[in-house]
């Protein structure tokens, strides 16, 4: 850009406006898209500000007062109700039925219960559960909290501050450019601004929103995806796997909380009433809307109501028949909910749920294959759950008891024992169908992917092993562990495993910094509020439209609309393609330049009359660049570009390969110009008519090496050369100008110019089509030598 300016300085001292002109305008566009992405950089941080305004309800003197957020000191009693955001980071002192929602900041898929009771010094962040923390969501309960720490001081303020510090890097591109357009002529800042926006446009297209010009070429570039799991890699809906009762074990399909799947094989009596138990011992109701299903209420509970649905239960049928009278809440402490239900003819059942060990503790019977009930096998019990547990699925147990006959309401005591076991349903937040394909052929393009997560190790390695992120054999890291390691262990670990389980903010940041020590290209993607440090640190990082913060999205270089992980991977492809599409226009644009440097030089040296003047010159740049060079970057995507291996970042622009093609292509300039120059005059022409001969030269040559340039991996015969509706469009109009150019008068006046013959016509288009075949034949010989 230095450069540019100085030239344009140059240009108007000398008078020449239309070079000035042309060389200020390219400058300021290149200012102008510089000063937008920048404003855009530094968003993430008042972002993050907004995100913390907040009220909050708290006891000064004995009295209830609600204030704002920022008005809230250590020391202070903040009391919690759901819907409410938490303020500030809280220590817990009471709570009842408290759950907060910390995905944001931990990554928990699911709402964490919240107590009072103390905790290692050493617990983890997500292991906390008598701390409350700001910009937490509580989405059931109450509780109260002693303030702890505010502002910067709370563990998101505390990510703010890893935005702050983390650096913004240049990308693979912008370095290369920055030192490539050293020694290139000024038409390249606007070649890869106008390649870019295009491939922002077509990104788009496939889910993919682009903040930040250079992040579509980066994509290109990358080595390793560090992803999330929930919503990106899965479902981010908790799904019933499996139903295991009297002694049947009965798959699930589906996904998400449509009662739409397979239930396989069709279960028997206990699993139907091991369903029935999930669905009438439920808070949760589903609503359909435009045939999209969304929850109101606990995302476990709208996995039980899925499930029943699977098999024909139908909720008001069911309700109908076993009317609610009472229920006891699920509460930490007790870790089960049970509901009372009347059963005709004054009876009373109750159904319970709950953790597994809580249940089965209570029971002493089963339900057999046919219904019928037997003695409990707690033993058999424990080794289903562990198995399923094992699997990475959430396991929950049902029961039920008779009641009393004609008792109304429900009590701890009533459900304290003798109850029977039903069964087991076994639930987990589901794999993206296309997530797999897309790790699949991110792997085969030589890109690693790796699991970034804040859930549970057990359930990371499950998911990981199914989408094919981990082997058989490979388990995940935890943030504990990866704590205890120095930064040289900490490096080899980050590039060795590729699942990460409980994980904090800190250590996504630490492990991007490590993989970008071994020289590899990093993206990142998130959604939470922790991730904002790491997605700004990374080459790219990317945010999630749907479940993305805003924090997350001002950080990212780019935003999933539908946070599905195969955007991700249609990114990267999309990339490699507008990385490809630069390369070409440079191996198209350069050999002008280097045909136009050798004829002056050569005209020089030999003392004669020069073959084309410097208005010329500026005519072939204008005409080259604009016309035909910028029809390249509309050039779709090769076949296989996502069986190639990722670019060193070390890598030239320019490879070997493609610096042949420029000399050699600046050489057939040199020679067809200079001959044909001189055979013009040879014949009698004027020196007028031979300059405007070899002006046609350069527009022959580069309209019929353009088209070789469509494709520097195949054969140009081996595709259609008028696939590409840009390139056409601009060879015509460059036909028509080009007889402007050689038979208007005002041209001619202009441009020193003359008309010429049918006879040189013939000439120059051989020429050009010589020079295409001679360089579609370098290209063979490359690919046969394997030089890239």
């Amino acid at each position: 850009m230095i450069i540019l300016v100085a030239a344009g300085v140059v240009t108007c001292l000398l008078q020449d406006w239309v070079d000035a002109g042309v060389i200020f305008g390219v400058v300021m566009l290149n200012a102008v898209v510089g000063y937008i992405q920048e404003a855009k950089a530094v968003a993430a941080i008042d972002a993050l500000s907004q995100a913390m305004t907040t009220e909050a309800t708290l006891i000064r003197a004995g009295e209830q007062l609600r204030l704002p957020a920022t008005e809230i000191v250590p020391g202070e009693l903040v009391q919690l109700q759901a819907g409410d955001k938490v303020p500030a980071d809280l220590r817990l002192l009471r709570t009842r039925e408290l759950r907060v929602d910390e995905s944001a900041l931990t990554g928990e898929s699911l709402p964490v219960e919240k107590g009072g009771e103390r905790v290692a010094k050493d617990c983890p962040l997500a292991e906390r559960g008598n701390m409350a923390y700001a910009s937490a969501l509580v989405t059931y309960g109450t509780g109260a909290g002693l303030v702890v720490a505010t502002g910067d001081a709370t563990e998101v303020g505390k990510i703010s501050q890893l935005i702050q510090e983390a650096r913004d890097l240049k990308t693979p591109l912008t370095r290369k450019i920055d030192q490539f357009s050293k020694v290139l002529p000024e038409g390249l800042p606007a070649a890869v601004t106008i390649t870019l926006a295009i491939g922002v446009s077509r990104m788009a297209k496939r889910r993919a929103i682009i903040r930040k010009l250079p992040a579509v070429e980066t994509l290109g570039s990358t080595m390793v995806i560090c992803t999330d799991k929930t919503g990106t890699l899965t479902e981010n809906q908790m799904t019933v796997q499996r139903v295991e009762a009297g002694g049947q074990s009965v798959a699930v399909s589906g996904g998400g909380y449509a009662p739409a799947g397979d239930v396989s094989p069709a279960p028997g009596p206990a699993a139907l009433e091991t369903l029935r138990a999930g669905l009438l011992c439920n808070d949760t109701a589903l609503v359909e809307t435009d045939g999209r299903w969304d929850l109101a209420g606990d995302p476990t509970e709208a996995a039980l109501l899925t499930s029943a649905g699977k098999v024909g239960l139908d909720h008001e049928a069911e309700e109908a028949a076993l009317p609610r009278l009472d229920a006891i809440p699920f509460e930490s402490q007790h870790q089960y909910m049970a509901t009372l239900h009347d059963a005709g003819d004054g009876r009373r059942l109750a159904y319970m749920k709950g953790a597994v060990e809580k249940v089965l503790a209570r029971c002493t019977a089963a339900l057999d294959a046919d219904g019928a009930p037997v003695a409990l096998d707690t033993a058999a019990a424990h080794a289903q759950v562990d198995e399923l547990a094992g699997a990475g699925l959430r396991v929950l147990a049902f029961a039920r008891v008779d009641v009393p006959a004609g008792q109304d309401h429900l009590h701890h005591k009533d459900v304290a024992g003798g109850l029977t076991f039903l069964g087991l349903q076994a639930m987990m937040d589901p794999p993206r169908a296309e997530a797999i394909d897309a790790i699949k052929a991110c792997q085969t393009a030589g890109v690693t992917v790796k699991m970034i997560t804040g859930d549970h190790a057990v359930t990371a390695t499950a998911i990981a092993r199914q989408i094919g992120i981990a082997g058989a054999v490979d388990e995940a890291v935890t943030g504990a562990e990866m704590a205890a390691l120095h930064d040289r262990e900490f490096i080899d670990l980050a590039q060795r495993v590729n699942v990460f389980a409980r994980v904090t903010p800190e250590q996504k940041l630490r492990l991007v910094e490590a993989l970008q020590t071994r020289g590899l290209v990093v993206a990142m993607t998130g959604d939470g509020v922790n991730d904002a440090p790491a997605l700004k640190q990374a080459d790219i990082g990317v945010a999630m439209g749907i479940t993305g913060t805003d924090v997350a999205k001002d950080a990212a270089d780019m935003v999933l609309i539908d946070d599905n992980f195969a955007s991700i991977e249609a990114a990267v492809e999309e990339g490699r393609g507008v990385f490809d599409n630069l390369v070409k226009f440079i191996a198209y644009a350069l050999p002008t330049n280097v045909g136009q440097g050798l004829v002056l030089i050569a005209a020089i040296l030999l003392g004669i009359t020069l073959p084309i003047l410097p208005l010329q010159i500026l005519w072939i740049n204008m005409i080259t660049a604009v016309l035909l060079g910028l029809g390249l970057a509309f050039e779709l995507k090769e076949p296989g570009i996502m069986q190639r291996q990722p670019r060193a970042p070390r890598s030239p622009i320019i490879s070997t390969a493609v610096l042949v093609r420029i000399g050699v292509a600046g050489v057939i300039l040199l020679i067809g110009a200079f001959a044909l120059f001189e055979w013009a005059q040879a014949i009698g022409g004027s020196v007028e008519e031979a300059r405007t001969v070899a002006v046609n030269v350069f527009m022959s040559v580069q309209i019929f090496y353009l088209f070789a340039c469509r494709s520097l991996r195949h054969s140009l015969f081996t595709y259609n050369p008028f696939g590409n509706r840009m390139i056409v469009l601009g060879v015509a109009v460059v036909i028509c100008l080009q007889l402007l150019f050689t038979y208007a008068p005002f041209m001619n006046v202009a441009f020193g110019t003359a008309s010429i013959a049918f006879a040189e016509w013939a000439m120059i288009v051989l020429v050009g089509v010589v020079a295409m075949v001679l360089m579609d034949a370098l290209g063979w010989l490359l690919r046969r030598l394997h030089i890239d």
